[in-house]
């Protein structure tokens, strides 16, 4: 590693931390702005029971306070501190329960989505105009242009309760297969376009017509050459995919309650749950920002000639 690309990391890595920051800065003060409360859904609580947990928590504390408090815990600690509906869990804990799911959830739908997405492109693309093309496109602009909790939702009605063949809870044996077909459409749709639409520019450059002048096999030219320089513009989409995927899509985990890290998200944000939400917010921002920067270091290694700046 030259000077340059590790000047380059470092710049990355400090922009990450600046980012993450913001975020957590963004997200603690705008969630402290709605109005309410997370003790006001408590039944029957008193005034001094609601000023009794307020207290227990510091959330009594002028609001700069418990902003540097949470600061310092998690930049000394690493510590997201108590749920306030989970009593007696650590936000950290409920986390990692959620992650274990939602990991193994995101990374085999990351994992087909990418491989028949850079497959199928390469095939609509080596048959550009032709019928299986057109095949490939209607398809994949119907799953792109889907949402997927209609996605989702269609795949629940016909396989879970119209036909029978897979369980419609995400918690029971074989239930992640659903979550995990609904989570794969449209990153692979999107993949399998934007497989094709460089490839297609790659096979029209001058060097692809020169390897073809020279006789080299058709196989060394798909394979050693084209397809590999058209799989810049995938990997730019696919760390963030990845990292987006990997935290679990809220809807599709709510509609197939999938114990992941989104339901649980989605619950801490109906709860009021102030530590849960800022912990899983962060943990989805690091997530992120560590695959871009990974997404760039993988430029360089597919194409030498990229300058990292």
């Amino acid at each position: 590693m030259n000077s340059k690309t590790a000047f380059y990391i470092l710049k990355r890595i400090l922009l990450a931390i600046l980012t993450v920051w913001i975020v957590i800065t963004v997200t603690f003060f705008v969630m402290h702005a709605v109005p309410g409360g997370p003790f006001l859904s408590e039944k029957a609580i008193s005034a001094s029971a609601q000023a009794a947990l307020e207290a227990k928590y510091g959330l009594d504390k002028p609001l700069l306070v418990q902003y540097g408090t949470y600061l310092k815990d998690i930049v000394t600690k690493f510590d997201f501190g108590p749920s306030l509906k989970q009593r007696g869990r650590m936000v950290i804990d409920i986390i990692a329960d959620g992650m274990k799911t939602s990991v193994k959830l995101g990374v085999i739908a990351a994992a087909i989505a990418g491989v028949f997405g850079i497959v199928l492109g390469a095939v609509a693309a080596l048959r550009r105009n032709k019928l299986i093309d057109k095949i490939i496109m209607v398809i994949t602009t119907a799953f792109v242009s889907m949402p997927s909790f209609i996605m989702g939702s269609l795949l629940l009605v016909l396989f879970a309760i119209t036909l029978g063949i897979l369980p419609a809870n995400g918690a029971a044996r074989g239930g992640l297969v659903l979550p995990i077909i609904t989570l794969s459409l449209y990153p692979m749709a999107y993949i399998t376009r934007l497989t094709r639409s460089s490839m297609l520019d790659v096979l029209g450059q001058d060097y692809i017509r020169t390897a073809r002048a020279k006789g080299v096999s058709s196989m060394k030219i798909i394979f050693g050459h084209a397809l590999k320089n058209s799989l810049i513009p995938v990997i730019t989409y696919f760390g963030p995919m990845l990292a987006y995927i990997v935290t679990g899509s809220l809807v599709v985990e709510k509609i197939f309650a999938v114990p992941g890290i989104g339901r649980a998200f989605v619950k801490s944000i109906t709860d009021r749950d102030y530590p849960m939400v800022m912990g899983t917010t962060i943990v989805l921002a690091v997530l992120i920002v560590v695959m871009n920067l990974v997404s760039d270091i993988l430029y360089k290694i597919v194409d030498p000639r990229i300058n990292l700046e």
